[in-house]
């Protein structure tokens, strides 16, 4: 299942239609949705680097952690620095987002001449437009051949929608999957930080979302060693719950299970793991289509012709007064399997 999300990110998508879209979910029960994020990332951009992938960049949105700790990630999982470097950017929303920095007197740092250039610092994040032309601005450095596509991935939408509405946050989301240019886009939101028609919203402009629950529930009083074991297990394991929506329309919902080793995620199928038909996103009608007792006895009492009540006596009777007038040509009993003299 995380094996499907990799490789639809990495296909991109067809002519004329707008690029794949994944949403990450987790919350405070359910911690993990950072390191599913950064294998994502981590997975695409090895592909980007190795030509396999039909984006030929990658532009990360980083508004949770610095561009240092990316640049970091991508050591520990043995990516080549050269070619990472020709086919990632990072439009750093973290470091200064309000841009506030710019009124302190010692405000430059050692970091910014070692990231220059794969970072650029955005220090205005309640500016949407802005925010959208300097992503797109930075997908147009990545060279390839023929038209050149690149992806997208915002590592936290759950702080930009601390500075920015809802309905501008689903729209700059909305536009650049809508954009010609954008291979994929995907993101990471903090669920129980925000209304439920926050992740509605996301979810509804998504392809595929993918859900991080606990693996244990807790109850109310439980004691405190029981709130440590399940902090434990839920630090260390999680319900990955995928949704798929096809180009049909159809919806697929599958489940794995997710294990940290060491700061590494793996992915294990689940012994229940199965295709399932939500109810929920059946379509709802106005009507009701089951029979009511009095449509029952209504339709019990309805006397078909002779030619669907099948062979009873009384219809023997008839077939045999036909065939003695010479009218069995005529006869509506004619096609029943009738043996008789």
């Amino acid at each position: 299942m995380a094996e499907t999300i990799c490789r639809s990110l990495r296909d991109g998508s067809l002519e004329g239609e707008q690029a794949p879209a994944l949403t990450i979910k987790d919350s405070l029960q359910s911690p993990l949705g950072s390191h599913v994020f950064d294998h994502f990332l981590s997975t695409l951009v090895s592909h980007i680097s190795a030509g396999r992938s039909q984006a030929s960049g990658l532009v990360l949105v980083a508004f949770n952690r610095s561009p240092s700790f990316y640049l970091d990630l991508f050591k520990r999982k043995g990516l080549d620095a050269s070619p990472v470097d020709k086919s990632f950017r990072i439009l750093d929303c973290f470091s200064d987002p309000l841009g506030w920095k710019d009124r302190l007197v010692d405000s430059a740092s050692a970091e910014k001449s070692i990231l220059k250039d794969s970072a650029t610092v955005f220090k205005n994040v309640r500016d949407v437009n802005k925010l959208s032309s300097s992503i797109l601005d930075l997908g147009n450095g990545f060279i390839g051949e023929g038209k050149v596509r690149f992806a997208v991935a915002i590592d936290l939408v759950s702080n930009m929608l601390r500075h920015v509405s809802l309905p501008s946050v689903a729209g700059l989301l909305n536009n650049l999957r809508s954009n010609d240019r954008i291979s994929c886009i995907f993101w990471l939101i903090h669920s129980d930080l925000h209304e439920p028609r926050a992740s509605a919203a996301l979810e509804y402009i998504s392809t595929m979302v993918a859900s991080l629950e606990p693996m244990m529930q807790s109850s109310d009083g439980q004691k405190t060693s029981g709130s440590l074991l399940w902090l434990e297990e839920n630090s260390r394991k999680a319900k990955f719950h995928v949704r798929l929506k096809r180009r049909n329309g159809r919806v697929k919902l599958l489940y794995e299970e997710l294990h940290m080793e060491q700061a590494e995620i793996r992915f294990e199928a689940a012994s229940s793991v199965k295709t399932i038909v939500d109810q929920n996103l059946l379509p709802r009608v106005q009507f009701n289509l089951q029979l009511s007792d009095k449509e029952r006895a209504d339709r019990s009492n309805v006397v078909l012709p002779f030619e669907h009540q099948g062979f009873s006596p009384r219809a023997a009777i008839l077939l045999k007064i036909c065939q003695r007038l010479d009218l069995f040509a005529f006869c509506p009993l004619r096609t029943l399997d009738y043996c008789g003299p």
